[in-house]
Order: C-alpha cells, then sequence, then structure tokens
C-alpha cells in the first residue's frame, strides 16, 4: 500500500520534493508568526530586530544545509578541484535537516546580537520546526530513491519497497516521531516552562540525538570513521557542545 505512494519518474518526485520544501518552510514560517500574535508579539517583520533574526535565520538554515549536505559524502570533495561544475551542482541540490536547523540556530543568535534583542526566542521555533519535520519527511517519502534518506534493507514486515527490494521507511519512522511530538507538545513542554528557551534546546538535543540513532540504518557513505556517517558525527559534535555549554537561566 505504501509502494503505491512512491513516485519512480525522476523529474516528478524532484519536482514534488521540492515543493514540500517550500510547504514546509512557508507553514512553518507562518505558525511561527501566529505563535509570536497569539502570545501579544509583534511578527518578526514587524521589528528592525525581528528582520535581522528572520535574515540571518534563513541565511545560517541555507549555508548549514548545504555545508553538512555536502560534508556527508566525501568523494563529492574532490569534484572542487577536478570538476568545479559538477561540485557547486552538488552542492546547490543537498539537502540537510541537520545542518538547516544547527545553521538557523546560529543565524538567529547572531541576528538576536546585531537587532539588540536579549531575550531567548527559541521556545517560539519548536512547533514551526516539528511542522515543518512532518511536511518535509512526507515528501522525502514519497520522492523514494532519489531522495536519499531512505533506510538499508530489511526483512521486517514493515519495510517498504521503494524500487530495489524492502528497505527500512527512515523518512516515515522521523514523520510519526515528529507528528507524535508536535500532538503532545502542550504536554511536554510545561515540564520545561520554568526555563525559557529550554523546550527549543530539549527539541534540538532529542532530535540531534534521534539522528544519531536513525540514521544508523541508513546507508552510511565510505570515507567516514567507524561505521558512522558525516551527519551522525555532526550530530555527535552538536550535542557535545550543547552539553558542555548549557547553564541555567536562574
Amino acid at each position: 500500500m505504501l509502494e503505491s505512494l512512491i513516485l519512480h519518474n525522476q523529474q516528478t518526485a524532484l519536482l514534488f520534493h521540492a515543493t514540500t520544501e517550500w510547504l514546509a518552510l512557508s507553514g512553518g514560517f507562518m505558525l511561527y508568526n501566529h505563535i509570536r500574535k497569539r502570545r501579544g508579539h509583534p511578527s518578526a517583520l514587524a521589528s528592525k530586530g525581528g528582520i535581522w533574526v528572520l535574515a540571518f535565520c534563513l541565511l545560517g538554515a541555507g549555508i548549514g544545509n548545504k555545508l553538512v549536505s555536502i560534508l556527508q559524502f566525501p568523494e563529492y570533495w574532490a569534484l572542487a578541484h577536478s570538476n568545479p561544475k559538477q561540485f557547486w551542482l552538488v552542492v546547490v541540490s543537498g539537502q540537510s535537516v541537520v545542518g538547516g536547523l544547527l545553521g538557523g540556530w546560529l543565524g538567529v543568535e547572531i541576528g538576536k546580537k546585531i537587532g539588540g534583542i536579549t531575550s531567548r526566542t527559541g521556545d517560539d521555533f519548536v512547533a514551526p520546526i516539528l511542522l515543518g519535520l512532518v511536511i518535509g519527511r512526507t515528501g522525502c517519502f514519497v520522492a523514494g530513491l532519489y531522495d536519499g534518506t531512505y533506510g538499508v534493507h530489511t526483512t521486517l514486515p514493515w519495510g517498504v519497497d521503494f524500487g530495489d527490494g524492502a528497505r527500512h521507511p527512515t523518512q516515515l519512522y522521523e514523520w510519526l516521531a515528529a507528528l507524535i511530538a508536535l500532538i503532545t507538545l502542550p504536554k511536554w513542554r510545561q515540564y520545561f516552562a520554568h526555563e525559557q528557551g529550554l523546550s527549543f534546546r530539549v527539541l534540538m538535543f532529542g532530535y540531534l540525538l534521534w539522528r544519531l540513532i536513525i540514521d544508523s540504518i541508513k546507508p552510511v557513505p565510505a570515507g567516514w570513521w567507524l561505521g558512522m556517517s558525516g551527519i551522525q558525527w555532526v550530530c555527535l559534535f552538536a550535542l557535545l557542545v550543547m552539553a558542555a555549554t548549557y547553564r541555567r537561566v536562574r
């Protein structure tokens, strides 16, 4: 049944995936603005500081997205010298949720510094990020083999045949995890409401830990150490930095 949803035409699959990416970004932004208005805060576009935050968030997310994507595949690095045109084509077409989230987070912090914003604003991003993951992973699944986010081959009964045998539908694993986290957000967020910005940090820590684990059942590109992919190493490094730099706000 799930196999019937997968697109096997490359052009159609990539077009659908690009459409869901746009829907994930625009839907997340609209939800972010709605949350801010509901809490009595101005739109991100209504103040000078907010514009800086939004601009650097998008810039950071775009750079991080492409940087981690190319980092994932060591064999592409040689193209920078041997075939620069092909290398930049790979960079432009590459996507990484981990890179986008980390880059966007860094961009927000830079934008806040420039805009003179001292309060923690991360909690407003929790629901939009989860919504974006639900929408985005739908596109990843439907794009099938042309997306590259599928898992390794499996004999488990819920394995999905993307066209080359049954594989772990890791896109759906993440889709389900994000959907559950979004639905139960009012419940689990209350445990972190005592500290501003903590819900966002918990989400980021949880997602990076999730990717560190779930990517172990995805094909690992050659060239990395200890059987871990480039994205897993980025997640591990980011988790260590988060743990080392965390300070409770009293």
